[in-house]
Parts: C-alpha cells; sequence; structure tokens
C-alpha cells in the first residue's frame, strides 16, 4: 500500500474507473426506462467528460512515489472530487421530480450506493472524502427536504429522516472500516519488521553456528589426531585404555555437535538430499558389524532380519538412512541392559516402500511421554542426559530426515517390556543393482609414495599433526602457515596436490586458491580442503573456487589418506585416458 493516502485512493480510482463507467451506463439507461427523455443521454456524456478530467487530475498521484499533493494541486483534486460527485448523481434530481414514485425509489437507492461506493474507496484520505460526499449528501437529503417544502407535504420529512440513519450507519461502517484498514497496515508493517529482524536472526545464527564449528573442531583436531598417533605407539593396558577413553569422549563431542549443524541445516530448509543406488543388504550388514560388538559388551544381542522380498538394491540416500538407523542403534544399545536388539527389514511392493525396524527389549517409555520422544531437545525424564548423555536431538532429526525422504519414523512401547522405531521410506528397487554406482577404480591401489605435497594451515599444532600422520606413508610435505605463503610456494615449485586449510591470516584459503588457479605451475593440481569449517556454505564456496575434495577436522588419519592418494592419481589417471 502506497505511503500516501492520496496516491492509494488515485490508483483506486483508476483502477475503478471501468466500474464506474459502466455503471453509469446502466444508471442512464434504467433512467430513459423511467423517463424517455432525452437527460439520461446527456447526463452520461456529463459522466465520461467529468471522469476524463478526474482521471487527468489524479494521473500523476497513481504514480509509483507519488507523495500528497499541496497548495493548488490539493484543492484541485478536492475540486474534481466534488465535480464528479455533483455530476454522478445529478441524475437522481431529474428522477426525482420526473420520474414519479418509481423514479424517486431508484434515485434514492442510486444516491446510496454512490455513497458506499465512495466511501469505501476513499477513506484513506479523510479530506478528500469529505470532498467526494458532499455533493451525495446535499442530494440524498436535499431532495425528499425541497420535495416537501414544494409539496407542502411533511410526510416526507420521514423520508429525509430515514436518510440521516442511512448516514448514520454508514459514518459507523466507515469508520470501523478504517480502523480495520490502520490495523491490518500496522500489522503487515509489524510482520516486515519481524521477518527483517528473524532474517538478521537466522543469518546471527548461522554465523554463530560457522565460528562454533571452527572453533571447536580446530582444538578436537589436536585432541583426536594426537590421540591417534599416541594410539599407533607401544602402550601398555592401562594406558591403551586411557587413550580409548579420550577417543570416546571425542567421538561423543563431535557427534554432539554434527547434531547441532544437522539440526540447524534441517530448521533453516537448507538439508540437502542425494539419489544413489544403496545396497540394502550391504548398508543393514555394515551396521550389524559396527553396533553388534557394543551391544555384546553391554550384555546385549544384536539381531538382523531381512526379508526375502526385499530388493538387493533401492535408490535413496543412503548416508541419510545410515545415519537414522544409527542414531535407533545407539538409542536401543544404550537403554536396553538385557535381552536382545532386533532389525527387521520388510518391503511392501505395492507403495514400494522399505521398511525397517528396530526392536529392543529395554525399559520402554512411558505412554504419556512416547510423543515427546521426537520433541527437540527433549528426554523421557530428566536424569535421561545425565545417566545416558546425548541433546535429545537424535530422534527429532531421524523423524526430519525420514519426512524430508517422504517417509515416517514412527515409535511404539511398553514400559518395562522395550520399544520399536519402525522407518518407512518410499524408495525405487533397482532392476540392475551396480547401474547408478560409480565407476570402479582402478585395479591399482592409490598411494602417497613419493607425492611433494604442500600443506597450508596457520595452527601450528596442525601442521605438525598433518606431518606426523602423512611422512610415515612416503610423501614429503611443504607447510606454510597462511594463504599468501602458500601462492608463493606454489610460483616456485610443482606440487602433487595442495591440502588448504580457509580461515588462514594474511590470505584465506579460498584467495589462495583462486590464485593458485589463475596460472602457473600448479594451475591444475588437485587440491583438498581441510578446514574446521564443515556447513553446506563453506562447501559450495569452496566446490565455486574449484575443490572437488572436502575434509573436515578433526582429522580422520585413515580417510586423510585415502582422499590425498585419489586425488594424486586422478590427474594421472586422466591423463593416461587421454
Amino acid at each position: 500500500m502506497p505511503k500516501s493516502g492520496y496516491a492509494f485512493v488515485a490508483r483506486v480510482r483508476r483502477r475503478e474507473l471501468p466500474t464506474r463507467i459502466a455503471l453509469a451506463a446502466f444508471i442512464g439507461a434504467t433512467a430513459w426506462v423511467i423517463d424517455r427523455s432525452i437527460w439520461p443521454l446527456w447526463w452520461f456524456v456529463a459522466v465520461i467528460v467529468t471522469q476524463a478530467i478526474d482521471w487527468a487530475v489524479f494521473r500523476r498521484l497513481s504514480r509509483e512515489g507519488a507523495v500528497d499533493p499541496t497548495g493548488v494541486y490539493r484543492g484541485l483534486c478536492w475540486a474534481s472530487a466534488v465535480l464528479t460527485g455533483a455530476v454522478y448523481s445529478g441524475i437522481a434530481a431529474h428522477l426525482w421530480f420526473q420520474g414519479g414514485v418509481t423514479g424517486q425509489q431508484f434515485a434514492m437507492v442510486q444516491i446510496a450506493g454512490a455513497l458506499l461506493h465512495v466511501s469505501l474507496h476513499m477513506h484513506h484520505q479523510r479530506a478528500l472524502l469529505i470532498a467526494a460526499v458532499t455533493p451525495h449528501v446535499l442530494y440524498f437529503l436535499g431532495l425528499p427536504l425541497v420535495s416537501a417544502a414544494l409539496n407542502g407535504s411533511w410526510v416526507e420529512v420521514l423520508v429525509a429522516v430515514g436518510c440521516v440513519l442511512y448516514l448514520t450507519h454508514m459514518v459507523a461502517a466507515v469508520r470501523q472500516t478504517s480502523a480495520t484498514t490502520r490495523a491490518l497496515r500496522e500489522a503487515g508493517e509489524e510482520a516486515r519488521r519481524e521477518r527483517g529482524a528473524a532474517q538478521v536472526a537466522n543469518a546471527a545464527k548461522s554465523d554463530f553456528l560457522a565460528v562454533i564449528s571452527h572453533e571447536i573442531r580446530t582444538p578436537m583436531n589436536a585432541v583426536l589426531s594426537a590421540a591417534n598417533l599416541l594410539r599407533r605407539t607401544r602402550l601398555d593396558a592401562r594406558q591403551r585404555e586411557h587413550v580409548d577413553m579420550l577417543m570416546d569422549a571425542g567421538d561423543v563431542l563431535m557427534g554432539l555437535l554434527n547434531d547441532v549443524l544437522d539440526f540447524s541445516k534441517i530448521e533453516a530448509g537448507k538439508m540437502q538430499l542425494e539419489r544413489a543406488e544403496m545396497s540394502v543388504r550391504d548398508r543393514i550388514a555394515a551396521l550389524s558389524r559396527m553396533w553388534a560388538p557394543k551391544a555384546l559388551s553391554a550384555g546385549v544381542r544384536l539381531k538382523v532380519e531381512v526379508a526375502d522380498d526385499v530388493p538387493e538394491a533401492v535408490l535413496t540416500d543412503p548416508l541419510r538412512v545410515q545415519q537414522i538407523l544409527f542414531n535407533l542403534l545407539s538409542n536401543a544399545v544404550k537403554f536396553t541392559r538385557d535381552g536382545e536388539i532386533r532389525v527387521r527389514v520388510d518391503w511392501v511392493a505395492a507403495s514400494s516402500t522399505l521398511v525397517m525396524a528396530v526392536q529392543d527389549t529395554g525399559c520402554g517409555i512411558p505412554e504419556d511421554r512416547l510423543a515427546g520422544v521426537f520433541n527437540s531437545f527433549e528426554q523421557v525424564e530428566a536424569g535421561t542426559t545425565r545417566r545416558f548423555g546425548g541433546t535429545g536431538l537424535g530422534l527429532a532429526i531421524s523423524r526430519r530426515l525420514a519426512e524430508l525422504m517422504g517417509g515416517t519414523l514412527t515409535a511404539r512401547s511398553v514400559e518395562g517390556e522395550g520399544s520399536t522405531f519402525t522407518l518407512a521410506l518410499p524408495v525405487e528397487a533397482v532392476a540392475e543393482p551396480g547401474r547408478f554406482e560409480a565407476p570402479a577404480a582402478p585395479a591399482e591401489t592409490p598411494s602417497l609414495q613419493g607425492r611433494l605435497i604442500l600443506a597450508a594451515d596457520d595452527h601450528e599444532v596442525n601442521r605438525r599433526i598433518l606431518t606426523l600422520l602423512l611422512e610415515p606413508h612416503g610423501c614429503r610435505l611443504v607447510t606454510v602457515e597462511n594463504g599468501a605463503e602458500a601462492v608463493d610456494a606454489a610460483a616456485l615449485t610443482r606440487f602433487d596436490l595442495i591440502l588448504m586449510d580457509m580461515q588462514m591470516p594474511v590470505m584465506d584459503g579460498l584467495q589462495a586458491t583462486r590464485a593458485i588457479r589463475g596460472g602457473g605451475a600448479n594451475a591444475d593440481t588437485p587440491v583438498v580442503a581441510l578446514t574446521a569449517n564443515a556447513l553446506d556454505v563453506h562447501r559450495a564456496a569452496w566446490a565455486e573456487a574449484g575443490v572437488a575434495r572436502f575434509l573436515t577436522k578433526p582429522i580422520d588419519p585413515t580417510l586423510l589418506v585415502q582422499t590425498l592418494a585419489e586425488a594424486c592419481a586422478a590427474p594421472r589417471a586422466a591423463r593416461a585416458a587421454a
């Protein structure tokens, strides 16, 4: 809505011009039927002329950015409103005196309609409204009073009294309409302010999560990488137990951080799903191998059953399916002290639905708390976090992921007997497994032996850890502490691979990568991002800079070596194919 009341009225008058002319044609035709004379035609011509004048007067105000008129122009707007009103209801005077009882009735209806139309469309500007309704009101009250005076029949004064009552009700309606319009305008402005505040808050939340992710992952990289290196040394039983405790605690902390980041992405609507081939039995077997020892150590048996009619492979998001089942199995192991955990996979051919159920014989969930287990940051009871840990996000994230994939995640439980969580996902069965898989890796296992690698990281501990992790694999590492030094080093020496951090002083990793890609000996050298910035926006920024491989801290030693070896081998394989 325009800020200027005059501008709003001008736009309404321009939009309603065809309607007013069409109504004038109808009124003129009706008046001619009631009183067959030339006056209805002359009246219609006068309406066309005055409407054209009105359009010309208000034309400037109907443009974008128009402001309230001042001085003579404002008076011209008032005069135009008075003129069009006087002419438009002028036909009522003719019908009142020349049309008999039918003409008088039609005249009153015509004026009442004109008053209602003007009031509803011009109440945004009070002065203009008064100017527009004045001629109609004079006709409305004046005609019965003049007729009573001329005819000496004071009974017609009652018609004027009825007109006054009508005007009273109309004024009340206009006030209510104005109040409603004002309230809607204020509500709209408040909604715009709140939307702006929400956008600012969302941006602040994203920035906060990015900072938290970076600031937690950086020291955790040092802690977990040092623990990994320590695990490779000769340790006695007690020392190895201490290292295992350190690794387990670090894994829990990183799991909590990943849960918070996943939840924030889902809340912001930025969670991206992929569609790839998943071997159902292989995926379930991998989860069984991972969780069976943990369940056994807790005194619980893990059993897996896959129905015979379940397809060998389906198209879905394998990573998210694994994440959901991982959460369900984690909870089952956590809350089951004895008995068994059963994973059952079934296939509903009619709806092409893969149904995976995780059933345990644990403590169960009270019926009155069952609905709340999927709420964010909520657990069955307050002591759950103290006894078992966790944020209360696992099931909330799992259900959101299931819904994003078009499926459902439901729960049923009997307190003291156990719980069953059922994941149902609509998927597409793959008739020829392997058709959607990525090309097979080369027969020769990639190696880092003899490779020259440039690593840029501003943290001295991280550079030392990279050296300790990579040099045992036969490669030679050149380390620098910022992006500018990386660009200088890349200009002097041809490297097999460049390992780049993101946030560094002097020049960050993205700027350095773009500079290296700009030309020189390493313009086509593979660049692998190794950073504590793990959000999707960071991945997108790296991809735009020409980095296809992305690793996050804390460093997974095995994944690091495998990724670097594959990246080094890729250019050689491409040249050999050419």
